[in-house]
């Protein structure tokens, strides 16, 4: 598959060659929402927690006596049916992380990469950096991509400098190519991908798969 590589200013340089084994392939519905779902499950962090009628404080004695008065049969104030007693069955602090399989994982991406690119999401732009760490300077190149739009821009490395830039853009979130989020990257609205990135996108699934 050939994409047109950009400039930081908007201006076509040159076209590359991406891998169809990794941009070109069949959208796998199915991986996508099971690496979406794991994802957000991972995130959860699970400290919900309600008291059940043996931990709610209060008397273990019965509010008046067993026969005799008319009434129904009434255990302790700390039951379940009267307000301020215990829950039943309520949340417990636990942890809803879980793995799938890596080929999964691996098909998600991959399967996510293609979408985009078949959907013309996808822009590929020249490396670049932003020496002075300022928003500005970041938020005039961004904007010759992407509207103020949910926009997910795919870095070669760790680059402390454009994090810097791009940390006050509600709309923007990083992602390494070796370290891709399914959530991000499916609901991003632009997906801007550097093109050291695009090309060691393909080196490393195909050193995973091997």
């Amino acid at each position: 598959m050939e994409k047109k590589v950009y400039s930081v200013d908007g201006k076509e340089l040159r076209t590359i060659q991406l891998d169809d084994a990794v941009f070109g392939l069949p959208v796998n519905e199915d991986a996508i929402y099971y690496a979406v779902v794991n994802e957000l499950a991972n995130k959860r962090v699970g400290t919900a927690c309600t008291k059940d009628r043996s931990e709610v404080h209060g008397s273990n004695a019965k509010p008046y006596r067993q026969k005799g008065t008319g009434r129904a049969r009434r255990g302790d104030k700390k039951s379940p049916l009267l307000r301020g007693g215990g829950v039943i069955f309520g949340p417990k602090p636990r942890d809803f992380g879980y793995t799938i399989p890596k080929k999964v994982k691996r098909l998600a991406m991959k399967s996510i990469l293609s979408l985009k690119a078949q959907e013309d999401v996808l822009t590929i732009i020249e490396d670049f950096t932003v020496e002075s760490g300022k928003t500005k300077d970041f938020a005039s190149i961004l904007k010759n991509f992407s509207n103020n739009e949910r926009t997910v821009l795919v870095l070669k490395d760790d680059d402390p400098k454009i994090k810097r830039a791009g940390r006050n853009i509600p709309t923007l979130s990083f992602l390494s190519y070796n370290r891709l989020r399914a959530h991000d990257l499916f609901y991003g609205k632009k997906v801007l991908m550097l093109e050291s990135a695009a090309k060691n996108l393909s080196d490393f699934y195909k050193e995973e798969a091997e």
